[in-house]
């Protein structure tokens, strides 16, 4: 019974009272019967939802969901008689690929090794790792953003930050994952590492840091043939001195008969694509209709690409500022080259099933599914090898200088670190080139769908805002196409594969599998806060959406505050990508316009050289009015040149040392004002 339907009930028992007051205790002991009768009845009903519900909104992620009673890595060490631990923070793979080979050489030094994602764990227990003897969690963490943890360590991090455990015991070594280029180079190693010193812990090994800007193989190698001889000397134990080569999965191949399970490109949940229930996220993603693929560039041999994609009934939400994460598939060419490669039927049903029973990962990805399958949805086929899938296939040369040539390149020596770089990175050349320039090298194609790394979904910074666009979100896409020192043409996997999805009149609208990422990349909660955007290129996507918003809110008759963007591309009239809607904003009096056209004139003007020209703009924005700055765009040289003018700025206009000048912006980082989305 309701609010309203109580109400009626209690206006009528006056009524009947005066007509016939003798059967008023009944009436008044029969709705208290079935008041309480209702009562428990629709609280049993409410528990029947509640219970359906949670079980409903993991199911899309419960492939590798563990639940509470099982969760305990403590408890999975001791009954598999394990003293090693390796928890990794990944983003894109690779701190789970270096956790898996720590753990996997374990064995050469007397230290059975376990990969665990601390998300999956109770990271509590890491007081309890000291009753486990010679025991040792090692933490592969990566950075990204602007020091962030990865989502799978958010809550282990924050739990450092936050808690005071006693960790006397615990023996440790961390390898970080970052990049130079960006500001807060390896940030989440570093604190991991010194807050476990504070806690009690101690440190087996010093701190690696590895530098995806340069070979971060080199980088974790390196850290590795220093971090076991110290384990070593630890705890008073010795190598064994065997080369591990053992595989981590078994091979099943289904010959005559069709599994009852089959994936065809599912992240986890079978049929998920096709049977699609929120909530959506990296593993349950939502199948979205792609509704315009224009192209943005004039007349240009370069590509530029505006693609919409349709979130209607999907119950996903964005905010200016966030990424849309687009998981691709490979070039159908590469493929079929492996296969032939291999001498494998692609069509082959198989599954590869974790030796290691003890592991939540049973498998190293969706399976059972075909050969085709894996290598198209789930393999990344179009990265540089590491050196411990070239000391693999080595084992597979008939030749014996093809086999010598990928030993060396798999060793630590000099000489071998110098050929890989040169032959493998410089030479840009993927597992197919590989087995194109080493006809005796056939590898099973098994063992390689297990030493490929996992393809990860593509992230680009959401070019609109829902304030106008609460059903689709935009991204802007340059098309990658290049060709390398070999004399081989290199393609984009995700941006090629999305660059022939065009909707098409009379036809069914093609689809792409996405999933939001947030970000803490926002616009001031105050319209009237003031802002300078430095987006040069498709740094410009999340400021399209900023500039939307802004203008929106004007719109709606609010006071907005100054809207400046600098905005750079190589000529007026081949790039300028959103020409048209910028110009009309700046007519509307919303936005000013700085831009630089770097070969539209003999010399080359960037977005750098404007912000030098218009100090006073930024100080007066920046610190007389408290305002925000963002930068989006390239890691490497923009984003370091914008904030060394900013530096020069303040210490220009407001008299202060590069000491204060750089505490300065550190604070205007904290207080969220200075922002930077940028990549390498």
């Amino acid at each position: 019974m309701d609010e309203a339907e109580a109400s009626i009930g209690t206006q009528q028992i006056p009524e009947a009272s005066e007509a016939l007051f003798s059967t008023v205790d009944i009436i008044l002991l029969t709705i208290l019967i079935g008041g309480i009768a209702w009562w428990f009845l629709n609280k049993q009903k409410k528990k029947d939802v509640t219970t359906s519900t949670r079980s409903y909104s993991i199911q899309p992620t419960s492939m590798s969901l563990q639940t509470s009673s099982d969760n305990s890595f403590i408890k999975k060490l001791k009954t598999s008689g394990r003293s090693l631990v390796v928890f990794y923070g990944s983003q894109t793979g690779t701190g789970e690929e270096f956790a898996g080979r720590l753990a996997k050489e374990g064995v050469r030094y007397h230290l059975k090794g376990m990969v665990a994602d601390p998300e999956e764990c109770d990271m509590e227990e890491l007081v309890n790792l000291k009753s486990i003897p010679t025991s040792l969690a090692v933490f592969c963490l990566a950075t990204y953003g602007e020091g962030d943890p990865t989502d799978n360590a958010m809550e282990f991090y924050e739990w450092l930050q936050n808690g005071d455990a006693d960790l006397s015991g615990l023996n440790y070594a961390v390898f970080g994952l970052g990049n130079k280029t960006y500001e807060h180079y390896n940030q989440v190693a570093i604190y991991v590492d010194k807050r476990l010193e504070e806690l009690g812990a101690t440190r087996v090994f010093d701190l690696g840091l590895g530098d995806d800007d340069a070979n971060i193989e080199d980088d974790f190698i390196t850290w590795k043939d220093k971090f076991w001889p110290a384990v070593c000397e630890h705890f008073g134990i010795e190598s064994t001195g065997e080369d591990i080569s053992i595989r981590q999965y078994r091979l099943q191949e289904y010959k005559d008969e069709t599994p009852e399970k089959l994936y065809t490109g599912e992240m986890a949940r079978l049929h998920s694509l096709k049977n699609q229930r929120p909530p959506f996220d990296a593993k349950n993603p939502f199948l979205s209709k792609i509704r315009v693929n224009r192209e943005l560039h004039k007349g240009n041999e370069r590509s530029c690409m505006h693609i919409e994609f349709d979130i209607e009934g999907s119950k996903m939400r964005y905010d200016a500022g966030d990424h849309l994460a687009v998981y691709p598939v490979n070039d159908s060419e590469l493929v079929e080259k492996i296969g032939k490669h291999t001498g494998k039927d692609l069509e082959t049903i198989f599954t590869l099933i974790n030796t290691d029973e003890e592991s939540s990962k049973k498998h190293p990805f969706p399976c059972p599914t075909t050969y085709r399958t894996a290598l198209t949805h789930y393999l990344d086929i179009t990265m540089n090898p590491r050196t411990h899938v070239l000391k693999e296939l080595s084992e597979y040369c008939s030749d014996p200088a093809e086999k010598e040539k990928l030993r060396l390149m798999s060793s630590t020596s000099p000489e071998g670190k110098a050929l890989y770089q040169q032959w493998i990175i410089s030479n840009n050349r993927n597992i197919v080139h590989i087995l194109e320039d080493m006809p005796s090298c056939k590898p099973s194609l098994d063992h390689l769908c297990e030493l490929l790394p996992r393809l990860q979904p593509r992230y680009y910074s959401i070019s609109s805002s829902p304030k106008l666009y609460p059903n689709t979100v935009h991204i802007t896409a340059v098309v990658v196409e290049y060709d390398t020192p070999t004399g081989r043409h290199n393609k984009g996997v995700a941006t090629t594969w999305l660059a022939v999805k065009k909707p098409v009149a009379g036809q069914e609208l093609p689809t792409a599998p996405i999933f939001i990422r947030k970000s803490q990349f926002r616009l001031p909660t105050k319209p009237q806060t003031p802002i300078i955007m430095v987006g040069p290129g498709t740094g410009l996507a999340p400021f399209r959406g900023f500039i939307q918003e802004r203008n929106q809110a004007k719109e709606d008759g609010q006071a907005v505050g100054e809207t400046v963007l600098y905005f750079g591309c190589r000529k007026k009239t081949e790039d300028f990508i959103y020409e048209e809607e910028l110009l009309n904003y700046e007519k509307s009096g919303l936005l000013t316009l700085h831009l630089a056209f770097s070969r539209d004139q003999a010399h080359k003007i960037y977005v750098s050289h404007l912000l030098e020209q218009n100090a006073d703009e930024i100080w007066r924005i920046i610190v007389e009015n408290n305002g925000h700055l963002y930068i989006c765009g390239d890691a490497k040289s923009m984003a370091p040149d914008v904030r060394n003018i900013v530096m020069k700025v303040m210490q220009d206009k407001g008299q202060m040392n590069e000491q204060q000048a750089s505490a300065y912006l550190k604070k205007m980082e904290t207080q969220k004002r200075y922002s930077a989305d940028v990549w390498s």
